[in-house]
């Protein structure tokens, strides 16, 4: 079974991911805070992990540079990650955390499962401002 972790305060969230990636192959598992994920992602090994830009007080970006830096220190496996961006303007920040790929919200279950399938594949998946470019 595929084990997809997603970090977010929003129900809204968690709804459209579960709803999208969901199925008798794939678990979604939540978490609500940013310092919930290494947690997570040791106790799970997660095939994928989502992070929303913000997750109350330790944004998806601090996660996704703490998750890279424990990776690159072989503490952990290395894990696909995909940023869910509030604004086009975030795809920079999303490049500064490694980001596998990311996303722009309003999110929909065609794009998320899109993105999951690349980005699981080793695939890059990119929306934004810089989409163009990559």
């Amino acid at each position: 079974m595929d084990v997809v972790l997603l970090a977010t305060d929003a129900d809204w969230v968690f709804d459209e991911v579960d709803a999208a990636l969901a199925d008798d192959t794939t678990s979604v598992n939540r978490v609500r805070s940013g310092r919930m994920v290494l947690p997570a992602v040791q106790e799970l090994a997660p095939d994928l992990v989502l992070l929303d830009l913000q997750i109350g007080n330790i944004g998806g970006v601090a996660v996704s540079l703490a998750l890279r830096q424990e990776q690159d220190m072989g503490r952990i496996e290395p894990v696909r990650i995909i940023m869910l961006l509030d604004r086009d303007a975030d795809v920079y920040m999303a490049q500064l955390a490694r980001a596998d790929g990311w996303l722009v919200k309003p999110l929909d279950s065609v794009r998320l499962r899109r993105a999951a399938a690349a980005v699981q594949a080793g695939e890059p998946y990119f929306e934004g401002m810089l989409e163009a470019t990559n």
